[in-house]
């Protein structure tokens, strides 16, 4: 009996760790440039990076992180997309600012818009 409720408790325990990170990793995605972008001031160089929000919706805190170390902070909003994206694409403006706009992430159907960017 006793080993019962032991394995109860760790089917719970291991229910609610998990559920701990799925909640995480809807605040979080990770996306490449393949060409240099700007944040506020910050030029992020073409690699590996990985947004993270906090916040409502429409009024996120958002950082920019590289190797464990966040390198942009920025606000911006989730735009809710007509169905999930099929690939993670970034959109950079095509003037002399190449300000990073926007994140789209491979399937999710909300995409991370930028904006008021500071670093």
């Amino acid at each position: 009996m006793r080993s019962l409720k032991y394995l109860a408790l760790m089917a719970t325990a291991t229910l609610v760790f998990s559920m701990g990170a799925f909640a995480k990793d809807s605040h979080s995605g990770s996306f490449d440039l393949d060409q240099t972008a700007r944040i506020g001031s910050t030029v992020l160089q073409p690699g590996h990076y990985k947004a993270e929000w906090t916040g409502p919706n429409d009024a996120l805190q958002i950082s920019i992180v590289q190797h464990g170390k966040t390198i942009a902070t920025t606000q911006g909003k989730l735009k809710q997309l007509p169905s999930k994206s099929a690939d993670t694409a970034v959109e950079i403006r095509s003037d002399q600012s190449k300000k990073l706009d926007e994140i789209d992430f491979a399937n999710r159907t909300q995409a991370l818009v930028l904006s008021g960017s500071q670093s």
